[in-house]
């Protein structure tokens, strides 16, 4: 895509510069690139960006086709290429694009952060430095791996990313003493969530939010740039008290389900569930595992690569003990419920504040009067 831009002044400034607009670039695919990671790709001549591009969906151009395909060797001669990852060295579902930045010779390449996907890990970079083109690493880093951070921990843990969400009140809380929740957090925050769910992977939820609010747990958006997708719908269900007619179980067949419970669970409900095409997993006597770790395990193998948590306070808190969420959504809204009013996460707690996990601020953002507060775990 050939674009025009005012002119930037060269040097490690204008290298952040043209980087930062190439990983707002790659935010452009979350959501329809996964498993793939995001990329965005800029090329620059003279202080000018010529041609932009990004990966917009899986199995489509790589962000570095999307930008340089129009160009060729005498646009490029001068021209430095931007790029937020390493550009990959393989046949996947698309060519390789080191090789196809390498056709058009630019000056130099400048790469956010090595991919260390194994079939790349540093071959891509390598392929163009033998090449004679310069190559510079390490523009805007940091950014980079947290743009794709859900990518990187499957690709080492196999595991998708896990976002916790929910709405609570100025004091805490998510619901009323005697369980009133609807709705705590105002339209405009609603409509962020499904948008929000648009672009997962999947959604996990706990039997007990689905006896109490019989959820759809699909994406609703009403305005949405781009089709919707919706994500796999996750129940863990340890007894198996999934309701037959619930909403969950009656949308199967059109929105891919699982239910995972344990092998005790009565046998003929399990086939029952599967004759409505619920997927059904069952977690085997003398597991480690809980419920929660054993279906991220089962969709990291799926290659899904993002998973948000929406769930009462009892699974909320068994996920933050198994160490098992990367980042929390949380919309503040601005009312008081007061007196016993129920908590967004239970489980074991901490005895001392030295042992709690550590939160950092990703951004702050309002919706109305609410505000939705993103934080990931420190060192995620």
């Amino acid at each position: 895509m050939t674009v025009g831009s005012h002119r930037v002044a060269s040097g490690d400034e204008a290298d952040r510069y043209w980087m930062g607009l190439a990983i707002e670039l790659a935010k452009k695919g979350r959501g329809f690139v996964e498993p793939n990671p995001m990329v965005g790709c800029i090329a620059v001549a003279n202080g000018h960006a010529i041609a932009q591009g990004f990966h917009q969906r899986y199995g489509g151009h790589h962000a570095e086709v999307e930008a340089l395909a129009g160009l060729g060797p005498a646009d490029l001669r001068e021209a430095t290429v931007y790029v937020t990852l390493e550009p990959c060295s393989h046949f996947g579902k698309t060519p390789p694009c080191a090789p196809f930045v390498l056709e058009r010779r630019p000056k130099r390449v400048v790469v956010a952060m090595p991919d260390p996907f194994p079939a790349v890990s540093g071959r891509g970079i390598a392929l163009l430095r033998e090449a004679g083109i310069e190559v510079d690493v390490g523009v805007h880093r940091s950014e980079a791996e947290q743009l794709n951070a859900p990518y990187l921990k499957l690709l080492h843990f196999k595991r998708p990313w896990v976002t916790a969400k929910w709405a609570m009140s100025l004091d805490g809380a998510i619901a009323t003493k005697s369980g009133d929740s609807k709705w705590i957090s105002s339209d405009r925050s609603r409509e962020r969530v499904h948008q929000t769910r648009a672009k997962m992977d999947a959604m996990i939820t706990g039997i007990g939010t689905v006896l109490a609010d019989n959820p759809m747990l699909t994406a609703r958006p009403k305005q949405y740039n781009g089709p919707v997708r919706n994500p796999i719908r996750v129940v863990l269900d340890r007894n198996l008290r999934i309701p037959l007619e619930c909403q969950l179980v009656a949308s199967a067949n059109e929105h891919p389900t699982i239910v995972v419970t344990l092998q005790r669970s009565s046998s003929r409900k399990i086939e029952t569930l599967r004759s409505t095409g619920v997927d059904v997993l069952v977690l085997e006597e003398g597991e480690t595992r809980s419920t929660l770790e054993f279906a991220l395990d089962h969709l990291g193998t799926h290659r899904c690569t993002h998973a948000m948590l929406e769930c009462g306070p009892a699974l909320m808190g068994h996920a933050m003990d198994r160490n098992c969420v990367d980042e929390i959504e949380c919309f503040v809204a601005p009312i008081v419920l007061g007196g016993n009013s129920i908590r967004p996460v239970g489980g074991s707690g901490i005895e001392k504040l030295c042992d709690a996990q550590h939160w950092v601020l990703s951004s702050s953002t309002p919706f109305g009067d609410d505000i939705l507060l993103t934080y990931r775990l420190a060192n995620s």
